[in-house]
This record gives C-alpha cells, structure tokens and sequence, in this order.
C-alpha cells in the first residue's frame, strides 16, 4: 500500500463514455469489446489484436434497437461470448411502450461476429419445469461454464413493484435456453448494497485456482456503487445457495483520491502477457445533475486482478 497519498495516481479512463463493458478474449488470442452505449439504442463490437488496441479500435454497430414493442428501449449490458463454434450476444432490453418490462435477450453469429449476420433468438427460454425465470424486471445475464456445466447469472426484482434486486442461476441446456429452474444466489443484505436502493447485479466469473468468484455490483448507480464477490469452490453444487460465501465488505468503492467514482458492472479477461484485468466503468467526478443512470460519463477503466498466498484475489488499488 502506498504510505503517501501524494503518490497515488488517478485512474484514467480506457474508453470513454462506455459503460457495463465487456471483453471476451477468444481462442485465438483476438479480443472483443462490447458495452452499453449512453443513448441506449444499439449494440457496438470492437475488435483488436491487442488488449490496449481495443481503446483506438473502429467501433461497428452490429445491432440497433426495434421501434417499438419488444428491444426497443433500454439497451443494456451486452456481453459476447463463443459458444460451440457459434457466437452469441446477451443483452437486455425493455419496450418503448413500457421501458421498464426489461428481459433477458440474445443474438446469435454463425459467421465473422464483426462483419456477419446477426439473427435474433428473442428472449432467454427458462426451463420446461420453471414457471417462474425472468420475471417483469430481469437484466445483466452473464454466462460461464465450469467443469463441463454451463450457468447462466442474472439481476432480477422478485416482484414488479418491488424495489429489491437479486441475483439469480441456472443451469442451461443450450446458449439460448435453461436447463433448470432459477435459484437465489444473495440478496442485498448489507448497508452497501442498500444506498437509495437494494440492488445486487451485474455479475461478472472469475474462475481461478480451483475456485469460482462472482463479482456483483450494488446499491444506486451514482457514487454509491460498488464491487462486492461471491465465492464458490470449483467443484461444488453451484446451484445451492449454501456453496457461495458473499464478502462483508465491497472489495471495490469509489475512491476520491483516485478519482473514481461509483465502479461497478465489470468483466474479467487476461492479457496477453497472462495477467488477470478486472473491466470495470466509472465516472471521474462525484455531483451527478440528474437520475445518474442517465449520466452519460461512466467511462470503461482497467485494473489488475492480484493473488494473495491463499491463491484468492484481491483488488488493491494498482494501476494497469
């Protein structure tokens, strides 16, 4: 840890005016970036040789909301990923008509994900014996596979007119539909994760050293927000609640003297020289004017993951 704080220095902004970002480092070492955009009405893809390409890369709209009806407000949280040789984007997405009936959705590629066609699959399917996935307000779907399983990790209120967010998972069955019945994983249950708001989403997996950490965003999206994990063992029933330890504290906050406020909605990927890097948004000031989840300045930022004795990670306040 730094003894002066005259040494620390500010985090910079990767790509501006991004947020929720996402990287996927396929097979072949290429990366993709994808993010929500602040008018909330597409979906964008960058693609680079390199980690720090990604920041200059050409940015190609690959997706652009309906009109009306379904997708066609509230384009949030896109995520790509390569599943059984075919790519897929999860996003989630609400209606002109009622902007906040926000579902889960996905694209699908069967070619180049940059210059192919993508077709739509509509929303998530839940599984045949689950009446209840994907309630009025569900949104952030991440997905990972572990030990040959693949889960899909989702926000969700309960209720429509309740103000409490939690996270959710499943099994699945194929990319595009579950395979068994949702499961609570945490609830906000601390005085972070209920700053103006109860809210628990945006899960990101980190699997590594034989464990599965779930990283989550809390509370409102102004200041408040931050970084709290969940952590599984590898081998463990990931659909009981009672395999996941959640950390008292947020393992990531706003820091003033970095200039970092409210980080929340990360991703994880690796870069080229092996090292663990969290993506992360934040804004650069505290004073928001307005609802800030219409502040258009949450701003993708990098920081390395780091590993202590026990092989579990921590989020000491290093640069990239």
């Amino acid at each position: 840890m730094f003894a002066d704080k005259t040494e620390l220095k500010k985090y910079k902004p990767w790509i501006m005016n991004r947020a929720d970002p996402y990287v996927y480092k396929h097979v072949d070492g290429t990366y993709f970036f994808t993010a929500s955009v602040p008018e909330y009405d597409r979906i964008i893809l960058r693609r680079s040789e390199t980690l720090a390409g990604l920041a200059d890369a050409e940015e190609h709209i690959i997706w652009e909301k309906h009109e009306s009806g379904v997708m066609s407000a509230h384009i949030w949280a896109p995520e790509i990923h390569c599943i059984e040789d075919r790519w897929y984007i999860y996003f989630a997405a609400g209606e002109k008509e009622d902007i906040w009936n926000i579902r889960p959705f996905v694209l699908e590629c069967k070619g180049d994900p940059v210059a192919g066609k993508w077709e739509e699959r509509g929303k998530i399917q839940r599984a045949a014996d689950d009446m209840y996935s994907f309630g009025s307000f569900s949104l952030d779907a991440t997905t990972f596979d572990v030990n040959g399983r693949r889960y899909l990790v989702w926000a969700e209120k309960p209720g429509r007119s309740d103000q409490v967010s939690n996270l959710y998972i499943a099994e699945m069955e194929s990319p595009v539909k579950l395979k068994s019945a949702q499961v609570m994983l945490t609830s906000p249950d601390y005085d972070w994760e209920r700053v103006e708001y109860w809210v628990n989403e945006g899960p990101a997996a980190l699997i590594k050293n034989g464990k599965v950490y779930l990283t989550y965003s809390a509370s409102a999206t102004g200041s408040c927000y931050c970084v709290g994990m969940l952590t599984a063992d590898q081998d463990a029933d990931l659909l009981d609640p009672r395999s996941w330890k959640k950390s008292r504290y947020p393992i990531m906050k706003s820091d003033p003297d970095r200039g970092v406020f409210g980080p929340g909605h990360n991703s994880f990927t690796v870069s080229e020289d092996g090292k663990d890097i969290m993506v992360f948004h934040a804004r650069q000031y505290e004073k928001i004017t307005g609802d800030p989840l219409y502040d258009p300045n949450r701003h993708a930022m990098l920081a390395e993951v780091h590993w202590d004795m026990h092989g579990d990670p921590y989020f000491e306040p290093y640069l990239y």
